[in-house]
């Protein structure tokens, strides 16, 4: 539920050859990388890489950079996956809610979902115990909220640190046999 800012449009015709997508494996493993680093990295020069990072920053295709968060080293040590389905009288306020949310502590991400469910929220906490009083007091009560499940998140792994060396952008574009 990111607000889009105005701007650069995609062209419909966008096409990433094989460095523009090695740029982009070695930038979601590691966004800090300097430029000499990520040129060395996809074995170009970095005035290559310069042009090619800005180009996709023009297209639209690197939208922002992150970091990865140790949260058990900033004292928060759970994480939590709140499933939340609204009341079927709240649909119209579907956008405000995710914006309300968004805005609680502890609220790393929200998620607009299809299915079972509205939305996925994903929490970071000191405890079980004020991963508790969170869903109790600022998503359940809600009177928007028709019903919350939470799931403890045990171990978090990103697939986006693999797919350079598994078929890449092609191979996630495949039907599945």
């Amino acid at each position: 539920m990111s607000e889009r800012v105005e701007g650069a449009s995609r062209p419909s015709n966008l096409r990433l050859d094989e460095l523009d997508e090695h740029i982009l494996w070695e930038l979601s493993r590691d966004a800090r990388l300097s430029n000499t680093a990520l040129a060395a990295k996809v074995h170009v020069s970095p005035s290559t890489t310069h042009a090619r990072v800005k180009s996709l920053r023009d297209a639209g295709v690197i939208k922002s950079s992150h970091i990865e968060m140790d949260f058990e080293a900033l004292g928060l040590p759970v994480q939590g996956l709140i499933s939340v389905k609204l009341q079927a009288q709240a649909r119209p306020q579907i956008k405000t809610y995710a914006r309300k949310v968004v805005r609680l502590p502890n609220v790393m991400s929200v998620f607009f979902v299809g299915g079972q469910v509205d939305f996925l929220i994903h929490v970071v906490c000191t405890s079980t115990g004020q991963l508790r009083d969170f869903v109790a007091s600022y998503i359940s009560m809600d009177p928007v909220v028709a019903s919350t499940e939470t799931n403890i998140v045990f171990e978090h792994l990103i697939g986006a640190e693999h797919h350079g060396t598994t078929g890449g952008i092609q191979a996630m574009r495949k039907p599945f046999e």
